[in-house]
């Protein structure tokens, strides 16, 4: 059967956007190529016009530059084009490129929200709840046991707060007067030297002259100490 009506051929995939895109994006740089080399004949003959006189020679050279102008202006109209389909294949690109990304989107939530069912089984929230009220007595319970261990066993129990605060007070008063004195504890200040001459009560030494009875005069020196001098002549060498 296949030699009388022929095997069937296998259909070509039909191309992609960035197929026809890459395609069209060829054909409009043939188009620009063509319009630059339009250009250029056309400086050549502006060259010419204005280098010939008017005339037929000048009408010649401006019928060729009126013919290259026009497959200029033919060309930069298919290039237009060309760009027009361009854009709009790159629109569809992207729209296309759009709805992939949000097919992925979607496939990926939904693999997450299977995931989170699967772990949602094993944890509850009356567990958890439960777990936190064995947590905060656990915790009160180590209080109290600190709270324990922590007391003092030298210190009884029948111990007068005010008594206490009343021997706080009158400690604090005492070490006030002492630190009066230029702000000195009276067992950091220096000792005082005793006064010996207020403790035996011994009268004052004679500040000036001793007096002198009337009718003898002081024929005898007096020394620093206002006591008589020892004459001269009782000393011996």
């Amino acid at each position: 059967m296949k030699r009388i009506f022929g095997a069937k051929k296998d259909k070509e995939p039909p191309p992609s956007v960035q197929d026809a895109s890459d395609r069209i994006n060829k054909r409009g740089e043939t188009v620009d190529e063509k319009i630059k080399k339009l250009d250029a004949e056309l400086s050549k003959y502006k060259e010419q016009i204005k280098r010939t006189r008017p005339g037929p020679a000048q009408e010649a050279v401006k019928a060729r530059a009126m013919r290259v102008l026009k497959q200029k202006r033919m060309y930069e109209g298919q290039r237009d084009m060309l760009y027009n389909q361009t854009f709009n294949l790159d629109q569809v690109a992207f729209a296309s490129e759009g709805i992939k990304d949000a097919q992925q989107t979607m496939s990926a939530l939904k693999s997450a929200n299977k995931e989170l069912k699967g772990m949602m089984k094993n944890v509850k929230i009356q567990d958890i709840d439960n777990m936190q009220d064995e947590m905060m007595d656990l915790m009160d319970v180590s209080n109290e046991i600190q709270e324990s261990l922590g007391r003092s066993y030298s210190v009884p129990d029948d111990i007068d707060e005010e008594e206490l605060m009343g021997e706080l007070d009158a400690l604090e008063a005492d070490m006030g007067l002492e630190t009066e004195s230029d702000g000195v504890p009276s067992y950091l200040q220096p000792d005082k030297e005793p006064d010996l001459d207020a403790e035996l009560n011994l009268p004052a030494a004679p500040s000036g002259h001793a007096a002198v009875p009337a009718g003898r005069s002081n024929t005898q020196g007096e020394d620093e100490l206002g006591l008589s001098a020892v004459p001269r002549a009782s000393i011996r060498d």
